[in-house]
């Protein structure tokens, strides 16, 4: 036993340099990207509602084709980019200038680049094509918007009124002009109030005004349904 103790000690201790040294399989490395000059604007968001993107026309030139892409927020140029332009040091180095003056001016009446003035005119044709582009859209646009503003959906609240019953007040949903549901905010505690209020909300849907019969047996919540009703609809209408 006292042989067995030295060669159990040399043991673990020749085990210890290889665990102290295991490669961990946990590591991980990251690399950078080399990254490439954009020659874009990015002034606009990708997620705006109101964003447009028009493409100019692709217009040759003896260096190469020119072609623009142009972001609108509106009538306005918020961002422009190229999808073709030469492989040239000059027009590498006109291209922010043309994309800066652009941003400034909001229109293709800019100035030529020194010392790239093929890029510049091809550029500026190729820009002043998605201008129009953008200005044809808009002039088709007003009633399509038209027709957009009149399905937006809006809800308005009308008057409570009070009654010996307790308070009416009628909540009205439109999608356009037309009443798409109706919600009651208050109304009196009481079996025939609750029986009359579906009724009251039908014949609404279906006479689409204020101009409903009064429930049998529930006058009060009636007449203050329709009066909150009609504030209702007038309030949409101002």
């Amino acid at each position: 036993m006292k042989r067995v103790i030295p060669v159990l000690v040399l043991s673990v201790a020749g085990l210890i340099p290889v665990w102290r040294y295991e490669p961990s399989t946990g590591t991980t490395s990251t690399t950078e990207a080399a990254s490439t000059p954009s020659v874009s604007s990015s002034t606009s968001s990708s997620g705006s509602s109101g964003s447009t993107t028009f493409t100019g026309t692709t217009v040759a030139t003896e260096k190469g084709d020119v072609q623009v892409q142009v972001t609108f927020e509106g009538d306005k140029i918020t961002a422009v980019k190229m999808l073709k332009q030469p492989n040239h040091p000059q027009t590498t180095a006109a291209v922010p200038k043309l994309i800066a003056e652009t941003l400034t001016a909001q229109s293709a009446d800019i100035d030529t680049v020194s010392g790239a003035t093929l890029t510049s005119d091809g550029y500026k044709e190729s820009l002043q094509a998605a201008i129009d582009a953008e200005a044809a859209a808009a002039s088709a646009s007003p009633s399509a918007s038209a027709s957009a503003a009149a399905s937006a959906s809006r809800t308005v609240a009308g008057t409570t009124v009070a009654t010996e019953k307790g308070d009416v007040q009628v909540q009205v949903t439109f999608e356009g002009d037309k009443i798409t549901a109706v919600k009651m905010l208050k109304q009196p505690n009481h079996p025939q109030t609750t029986a009359a209020v579906p009724k009251l909300i039908a014949e609404t849907l279906t006479a689409q005004s204020a101009d409903i019969d009064t429930v049998s047996g529930a006058t009060l919540t009636s007449d203050g349904y329709k009066e909150s009703l009609q504030a209702a609809i007038d309030a949409k209408g101002a």
